[in-house]
């Protein structure tokens, strides 16, 4: 049976996605979306975060091992992230990965405990076992099992456009010149943690491979490219040891 505290961070999920589609809707149809909806999705992000942490991880410590321990599980990534978000200048596309994870967990929790309370279940199929879902039920998981990679995906491809979006927006001065740095260190653990991000990273090198060494191209361009990446390569050579936590809070 459900407790208060999985009902507090559903609540967190439906409140995050209802208010994440009005203000991305807002924003698409040029609305000047208000930034209340846009707090309001990431005050739901770290109410439902931060109930996960405290399950997985108690009790904060005072001490190295349990600050190492928490920094390198995803739950809090994503939970320090939002709280970034909260405090910064609203970017639109920060609310998609956190829309697309809070929509699986939505769809989930509807399913294992809203749906079961509110539609007749079938007759067990075995002597003395649970009853048998719903049909709604049965479609519904099937859905949710069928497009989760696909979601992730997405999610991992949106990150990366997140990462290009505050570069930019730091040399245009639409966000601060802190937004890149903090995001990359991100996106650096979200490599090393999510085969997800690892092949969105994979296809977009093997694009620009593509592009600037291709006949005619300036030999500049790929010059200046191979200098970043051992730029890169250096500054995120340390292994991050992956924890149990799931990404986007996908346990709770």
């Amino acid at each position: 049976m459900a407790t208060t505290q999985h009902y507090m961070w559903a609540a967190g999920h439906f409140i995050l996605l209802v208010s994440a589609l009005r203000y991305l809707l807002a924003t698409v149809l040029f609305r000047g979306p208000s930034s209340w909806w846009y707090k309001t999705a990431f005050t739901g992000a770290l109410a439902s975060y931060a109930i996960v942490c405290q399950k997985s991880l108690g009790a904060p410590q005072p001490n190295l091992a349990w600050v190492s321990r928490a920094m390198a599980d995803e739950n809090v990534q994503y939970l320090l992230l939002a709280l970034f978000w909260w405090t910064s200048k609203p970017i639109s596309l920060a609310l998609v990965p956190y829309a697309i994870f809070s929509l699986f967990h939505a769809l989930t929790f509807s399913r294992t405990t809203l749906m079961p309370q509110l539609l007749p279940q079938g007759p067990p199929a075995t002597a003395g076992g649970p009853p048998t879902p719903h049909p709604m039920q049965k479609k519904l998981q099937t859905w949710v099992k069928t497009n989760y990679d696909t979601a992730m995906n997405a999610v991992a491809y949106a990150e990366l456009l997140i990462m290009l979006r505050v570069f930019l927006g730091a040399i245009t001065f639409q966000n601060s010149l802190l937004s890149p740095v903090f995001y990359a260190h991100f996106l650096r653990a979200r490599w090393y943690q999510s085969k997800f991000t690892q092949a969105a990273v994979a296809q977009l090198h093997a694009r620009i491979e593509y592009h600037i060494r291709a006949p005619g191209a300036s030999p500049v361009l790929a010059q200046v490219y191979d200098k970043v990446q051992l730029v890169v390569s250096r500054w995120a050579g340390s292994v991050i040891a992956p924890q149990g936590g799931a990404a986007g809070a996908r346990r709770q």
